[in-house]
């Protein structure tokens, strides 16, 4: 009977954070960020401030929360598009990671901002340890994961380490060290250049930095990823094209 009642709580709890994590995610996409306050999120789930921190401890780890959310969610639509068409073309799956984060993006706008549109903190023992830091680890292994296996069975074209800059080489040893992965800095450099390229478009179209000259940013969206296959030493192909069941 005891275990029953403690399985009652902690499924209670369970519902209750939910709905407090869900709450926030309403005031952010209707009123915006600003709007995510403990007051506020409690007032929507029918409790007082006060009563709230029995489930966080404050807004900072209100905030790691939903970040999560919202990370996993985005990690779950891209691994989704990868597995359709895990049997074919490393070219493939990625076009179909970076189409379905851009459709998750673009559906999500609010969401994507608060994710993506402020300041990534530097790696310390406290953050490696987050939720959130965990999540986006998560995120940038959906990526990583491809490039590394294509850089295992067909290596893409990379400057030599004495092209690039010192201060570059420095930073991207350091960078490398984190990932713990079987590339090269040369190979880390492409990969980040490529990031660079589809984020910050991915970015401006969100947050509507390019409406002064597009009403429609797919074609352009598309060409960043024909030059990153470019870049990468991979067959671009169409986003209506039909993908092969072929292993």
């Amino acid at each position: 009977m005891a275990a029953q009642r403690t399985n009652r709580r902690d499924r209670q709890r369970r519902d209750t954070l939910a709905e407090i994590r869900a709450a926030a995610r309403t005031l952010l996409v209707e009123q915006g960020s600003p709007a995510v306050t403990i007051n506020a999120v409690a007032r929507e789930v029918g409790m007082s401030g006060p009563a709230l921190y029995h489930y966080f401890a404050g807004h900072d780890e209100l905030v790691e929360a939903v970040t999560e959310d919202f990370f996993r969610e985005l990690v779950a639509a891209m691994e989704a598009a990868r597995d359709a068409c895990a049997a074919d073309s490393p070219a493939r799956r990625l076009l179909a990671i970076s189409r379905a984060l851009r459709g998750w993006a673009i559906a999500h706008p609010a969401e994507f901002g608060w994710v993506f549109a402020s300041p990534i903190p530097a790696p310390n023992a406290e953050r490696l340890t987050s939720p959130r830091y965990r999540a986006g680890q998560d995120f940038e292994q959906v990526f990583l994961a491809e490039i590394e296996a294509l850089w295992a069975t067909s290596p893409f074209p990379v400057p030599r380490a004495d092209e690039l800059a010192p201060s570059i080489r420095e930073q991207l040893s350091a960078y490398s060290a984190q990932l713990n992965r079987n590339l090269p800095l040369e190979a880390v450099h492409v990969f980040l250049s490529c990031w660079i390229r589809l984020y910050g478009l991915l970015c401006m179209e969100v947050l509507h930095q390019l409406d002064f000259a597009y009403s429609d940013l797919e074609p352009v969206f598309e060409e960043c990823l024909r030059d990153i296959c470019r870049m990468l030493g991979l067959d671009y192909t169409p986003a209506d094209a039909p993908v092969s069941s072929e292993s």
